[in-house]
């Protein structure tokens, strides 16, 4: 084997290193992420989406009540 091919594969097995440790973190830090949506986002969007509903709903009694009185006055 000569000097240069050496080389070339030490490089190499460098660099797959590399991409293995990358992919390792990766999977890992993905896999937090998921955690941390799951965990912590997706339940505060249904509270506040929930809040939202209801607060829209009742705004929308309001405005009905609203529309009969004022066509109840007409």
């Amino acid at each position: 084997m000569t000097e240069f091919d050496r080389k070339v594969e030490e490089a190499s097995a460098r660099i797959n290193r590399s991409v293995t440790n990358l992919a390792q973190t990766l999977e890992k830090e993905t896999a937090e992420l998921v955690k941390y949506l799951n965990d912590e986002v997706v339940p505060a969007v249904r509270t506040g989406s929930s809040k939202g509903l209801r607060t829209a709903a009742g705004k929308l009694s309001e405005f009905a009540d609203f529309l009969e009185t004022h066509r109840k006055n007409s």
